[in-house]
């Protein structure tokens, strides 16, 4: 089996192709902008090099090069839809015309919604994305959509919730980061339950996709469990081998500081306590069903553990 994978190099490449070469007997080529030292794959190229592997008899490509949300929204609206759309086209017009018979394209939960309304979150909601990330990966998605494949070839768009596990740089690093230094959460009043995509589960689903006759569509990824804030707070402290310090401070009080933050702009603020206190619920039965499982093989409790545990 040959498999080219685009963002081989980012966290999430770099642990698909090791969960890959543990399952399967696969050529995996590595498609990104630069080259580490060490890595398990068996070739690269740069991404002006595509046109050289035309005639390459390709199984499946797994398209993951994209530009990660901004927490910090320093970037432009335009270089989000240069990277993740443009690219698509580009890898998406390499794939009809090549031998390949399975195209993964990863997109993201935020390109349909960027708060659930109601329970959870499900592949009929209809998509709302509120900012430039998730803009463009719908974007992408209707591209891809609006091709007509030949029978032999099968597109899958997956929507990850948050994805986590070793090398993970991104929110919940930030979180392990204040926690092991002792400050205190002052948040604890607000309850919540969140949704997470263990590097694991995720490795499971491409594994199955690439081995199995899975149905093609649409379909969103995450654990089956669901956890909140002051439950990864005090995960995180006992993985330290500490107490965890979740203060439980009136919300009316901190609402208050909140709306004087949009005022005179203190660390908190309005849109930044939603954001930390907020619920995002995503439901996986459709892959579930697709895939003939009943759970998902990673705990949500037990991926974060390991996850934390690698920082």
């Amino acid at each position: 089996m040959n498999i080219l994978i685009t963002g081989a190099f980012g966290f999430v490449g770099t642990n698909l192709a090791k969960s890959i070469k543990s399952e399967l007997v696969a050529q995996l080529i590595a498609m990104d902008i630069f080259q580490p030292e060490d890595h398990v794959y068996d070739e690269f190229i740069f991404w002006d090099d595509l046109n050289k592997k035309k005639n390459e008899e390709f199984d499946t490509i797994i398209h993951l090069a994209g530009k990660a949300h901004d927490v910090k929204n320093t970037t432009d609206e335009a270089s989000y839809f240069e990277i993740n759309v443009e690219l698509t086209k580009q890898i998406f017009e390499f794939f009809i015309h090549s031998k390949a018979s399975k195209f993964i394209f990863f997109s993201s939960v935020k390109a349909v919604a960027d708060e659930v309304k109601g329970n959870r979150l499900n592949e009929s909601e209809f998509p709302n994305p509120k900012t430039p990330y998730g803009k463009s990966k719908l974007a992408a998605e209707n591209y891809l959509h609006g091709i007509t494949l030949p029978k032999n070839k099968k597109l899958y768009i997956l929507r990850p919730c948050m994805i986590h596990g070793p090398g993970n740089k991104g929110n919940l690093n930030l979180l392990y980061k204040q926690v092991a230094s002792g400050i205190p959460w002052p948040l604890g009043s607000f309850e919540n339950e969140r949704s997470f995509t263990s590097i694991d589960n995720l490795a499971f689903v491409i594994n199955a996709l690439l081995q199995k006759d899975i149905k093609p569509g649409t379909y969103q990824i995450a654990d089956d469990e669901v956890l909140s804030t002051n439950k990864l707070i005090e995960l995180i402290a006992h993985s330290k081998g500490k107490k965890a310090h979740i203060w439980c401070i009136n919300k009316r009080i901190i609402q208050s500081l909140a709306k004087l933050g949009d005022i005179i702009h203190l660390p908190i603020n309005s849109e930044r306590l939603k954001k930390l206190t907020e619920s995002y619920v995503v439901s996986n039965e459709k892959l579930k069903k697709a895939l003939q499982v009943e759970k998902m093989p990673m705990k949500a409790e037990r991926g974060i553990i390991k996850t934390i545990l690698s920082f």
